[in-house]
């Protein structure tokens, strides 16, 4: 002990924060050499003085009141609070600090000994860090509306291109026509493609999509995958196969079948012989989803990288690259937003195998997916009000509808659609409509005035760029159908022939069987 008191001035010379130990009074009675260092003055010059002396002079005149509010109820306080402190060197400048403040009781009463740290290089950190941030969130938004407005310009023309094409393939009888058209829909699929996981990525990147999670039937996700991929597959020659699965997964169902479906497409892609498997598997932490193929394999070098953007395996000699690059992309981002991992496991020249694993879910609560798989009869023609203000978009809408035989009205808003109904005399049967229109008008308004109009519900179909959650709401509140652009034609009429099967024409209202494009109007 004798040692240490011998030493105590040293051994506090020596700590790696200012040390200032004041009376009761804020009169200083001792300083470390730290003190000196951070401050600037000589020890000499501080003994006796008041504490304040150490601080800002806009911040003197309030801390005797916080001298006073301490001294009445002294305790340790630690660095690290939430106040923000500062102290003010010698030459005048000013400088961040924490404080902690432990009393000392005396046979001469108290003392409060201050330790000081400067935290001007953790200070400037954080404010390069939160800057950082700033700039990055910025750049992310700046990202984001570039590829939705991109996403959005480039959606119109695509559209106007799909549905000349449907009609197109329709009409053409000459051989070398045919083959033009559908190597033109080959192309017009790839940008369809393209748009879409452009658009995937970035509402996943920005949050616009929040999974809704609950208990669903991997039989039924299955079943819908077999139907999507089993004509893709028997074209190239390759066996799929789509084993039962009795198991409820506990997930976003939707999102799961995007993750799986991008998957099994990725497999067919890089599969030139053999077969692609979708199975799943009883494991101990759920259930796991896993897709085989006999393709090429992937480097374990290459394992990681193919889940980046526009990264793709070079095709074999002679090969051409495939796809997009961007389909494991969106894979390892929706395997995020679920809460769950993409395991790889390859051999090259023998295959892969890309596995999942969801959480098992209750088989009570489970909520099936809808079976779109029935094949309708082609709908009897209709009366049908189409209305979009992009012009080209809505001639080729007009054609293709007309050659299934229906009598279109076209119109650029709400104004002309009434219009065009008054002056062709006939309640229309059912109402096409883009979703954003001139003049601030929304298609889900014209849609609503429309029904008024007619005076009950009929059957509509909202054509729109947003993909965003906010339009399954839409969908389920204005009982209508929504398309997103581009859209696959087929489906789009595939669509409407179900609607005017679930609501057919009146036949006061129904178009002359003879002509049925006699009637076509188009008020702009």
């Amino acid at each position: 002990m004798e040692l240490i008191s011998d030493h105590i001035g040293e051994l506090l010379d020596s700590g790696p924060d200012a040390l200032v130990v004041a009376d009761e009074n804020g009169v200083i009675a001792y300083v470390n050499r730290q003190t000196e260092v951070l401050f600037g003055f000589d020890r000499n010059e501080l003994r006796g003085q008041k504490v304040e002396m150490l601080l800002p002079e806009r911040l003197r005149t309030m801390h005797p009141v916080h001298r006073r509010d301490y001294r009445g109820a002294p305790r340790v306080r630690p660095m690290g609070g939430k106040l923000e402190l500062y102290a003010r060197r010698h030459d005048g400048s000013e400088f961040p600090v924490e404080v902690s403040l432990s009393p000392i009781q005396t046979a001469h009463g108290l003392l409060i000994s201050s330790t000081i740290r400067d935290v001007s290089e953790r200070r400037q950190m954080l404010e390069d860090l939160r800057a950082a941030r700033n700039e990055a969130e910025r750049a992310n938004h700046a990202k984001s509306t570039f590829l939705a407005t991109a996403s959005h310009d480039l959606r119109q023309p695509l559209q106007s291109l799909i549905l000349l094409n449907s009609v197109l393939r329709k009409t053409s009888t000459d051989p070398r026509a045919v083959a033009a058209a559908a190597a033109q829909q080959e192309s017009l699929s790839s940008m369809s493609d393209l748009v879409n996981a452009l658009l995937d990525i970035n509402k996943l990147e920005s949050g616009a999509i929040r999974p809704d999670m609950a208990d669903h039937s991997v039989q039924a996700i299955f079943r819908h995958l077999r139907a999507s991929f089993e004509e893709e597959a028997r074209e190239k020659g390759l066996e799929l196969i789509v084993d039962d699965c009795d198991e409820i997964v506990h997930t976003d169902g939707g999102l799961l079948e995007q993750l799986v479906q991008n998957l099994v497409a990725n497999a067919i892609r890089y599969t030139r012989v053999g077969l692609v498997h979708l199975r799943c598997l009883h494991h101990y932490a759920g259930v796991r989803i896993e897709v085989l193929d006999t393709g090429i394999g992937i480097p374990l070098d290459d394992r990681e990288r193919i889940f980046e953007e526009f990264q793709q395996l070079a095709p074999a000699s002679g090969g051409k690259r495939e796809g997009l690059g961007l389909g494991l992309a969106i894979v390892r981002r929706i395997a995020k937003l679920l809460g769950c991992t993409i395991e790889v496991d390859s051999e090259m020249g023998r295959g892969s195998c890309f596995g999942l694993t969801m959480p098992r879910g209750s088989r009570i609560h489970h909520a099936p997916l809808p079976d779109n798989s029935t094949t309708i009869e082609k709908a009897p023609s209709a009366l049908i009000v189409l209305v979009d203000d992009e012009v080209s978009v809505a001639r080729a809408t007009q054609m293709l509808l007309e050659l299934e035989g229906h009598a279109v009205l076209s119109a650029r808003g709400l104004d002309s659609a009434r219009a065009a109904i008054e002056q062709h005399g006939q309640m229309p049967d059912l109402i096409v409509s883009d979703y954003h229109l001139g003049s601030n008008q929304s298609g889900i308004d014209v849609i609503r005035e429309l029904r008024e109009l007619v005076g009950h519900p009929i059957p509509a179909v909202l054509v729109t760029g947003d993909t965003s959650p906010r339009m399954a709401d839409t969908q389920r509140s204005a009982s209508l159908d929504i398309f997103s652009k581009p859209v696959v034609a087929e489906k789009f009429l595939d669509c409407i022939n179900r609607l005017l099967h679930e609501n057919p024409p009146s036949q006061s209202r129904r178009p002359s069987e003879e002509n049925p494009s006699a009637t076509s109007t188009n008020t702009g």
